[in-house]
C-alpha cells in the first residue's frame, strides 16, 4: 500500500490560491485599487505657457482613482512628474508648463504604488492662420456613395506672421458648415469618412477636413459648401482666424 499523501483536489487547490492572492486587496472605501488618466485638455502645450483647454482655460492632467467597489475615491493624493526634456509639471496640482519644442513628452501620475503616463506635444506659439487649401469642388452622384466625399478642405497655423515663419505642430483646430444648414446634407468627416469637426495639425501646420454630400437630402439646389475654421489661443481668435472655405458641389 503507497504510503504517499492523498493528492489535494485540484479545485480546492486553486481556492486557496485564489483566496491568498486576495488577502492583499484594499476593499474600504477610500482605498485605491484602480487609476484612470482623464481625457487631455488638449493635444499639445505651448511654449513658455500652461496646458490649456479649447476655451483658453488653465487645465491641469487629472485622473480618477477607484475603489474596490469600482467607485470614484475623492481627492486621491496624486503626484505628478516629469520623465522628458520640454515640460515642467506641478507635483501636487498637474498644471503643465511648456520649456521647449518636442514632438512628445511623457508626465507620469503616481498614487499609492499605481502609475499612468500622459503623453503631449510641446509646440510654437499660435500666431496666424493662413489658407491652405481653401477652395475645391466635389461632382456628387445618388448611385455612387463613393465620390460624395470631396477632398480635404485646409488651413496652416504658423509662428509668426509670415508664410515662411515657424509651423504650430500638434494644435487644435475645429471645423464647423455654415452653409447649407439643412440636416445631413453636408457633414464633416475625417481622412476614414469618420465624422469629425475637429482635426489637430500636423508637423507642417495643416489641419483639414473633407465635406461628406448626401444628395438624397436636396430639397433646393445647393452650388456649394461653406466650411469655418477656427483656431483659437487663450481664448480668443489668433490672427486670420476664422478661415473660410469653400466646396463648390454640382451633380455628376
Amino acid at each position: 500500500m503507497s504510503s504517499r499523501p492523498a493528492a489535494i483536489p485540484l479545485a480546492m487547490f486553486a481556492a486557496a490560491v485564489f483566496l491568498a492572492a486576495c488577502v492583499d486587496i484594499p476593499t474600504g472605501a477610500n482605498d485605491v485599487l484602480s487609476i484612470e488618466l482623464n481625457g487631455l485638455p488638449a493635444p499639445s502645450v505651448v511654449v513658455g505657457d500652461t496646458l490649456r483647454d479649447s476655451a483658453g482655460v488653465v487645465s491641469p492632467i487629472r485622473i480618477t482613482a477607484f475603489n474596490f467597489s469600482g467607485q470614484v475615491v475623492a481627492a486621491p493624493p496624486v503626484r505628478f512628474s516629469a520623465l522628458d526634456r520640454g515640460v515642467r509639471v506641478d507635483s501636487a496640482t498637474g498644471i503643465v508648463l511648456g520649456d521647449s519644442v518636442r514632438s512628445s513628452a511623457r508626465i507620469v501620475a503616481t498614487l499609492k504604488g499605481l502609475t499612468t503616463t500622459a503623453q503631449l506635444a510641446v509646440t510654437l506659439r499660435p500666431d496666424t492662420v493662413l489658407v491652405s487649401n481653401g477652395r475645391d469642388s466635389l461632382s456628387y452622384s445618388l448611385t455612387d456613395t463613393a465620390a460624395n466625399v470631396s477632398p480635404a478642405l485646409s488651413i496652416r497655423v504658423l509662428h509668426g506672421r509670415a508664410s515662411g515663419d515657424s509651423s504650430v505642430a500638434s494644435y487644435f483646430v475645429s471645423f464647423r458648415i455654415l452653409n447649407p444648414q439643412t440636416a445631413g446634407l453636408a457633414q464633416l468627416v475625417d481622412d476614414g469618412g469618420r465624422l469629425s469637426t475637429a482635426d489637430t495639425t500636423d508637423a507642417g501646420g495643416i489641419a483639414s477636413r473633407k465635406v461628406k454630400i448626401d444628395p438624397t437630402r436636396l430639397a433646393s439646389l445647393v452650388d456649394s459648401v461653406i466650411v469655418s475654421a477656427t483656431v483659437r489661443y487663450r481664448g480668443s481668435n489668433v490672427k486670420g482666424s476664422p478661415v473660410r472655405l469653400v466646396l463648390k458641389v454640382k451633380p455628376k
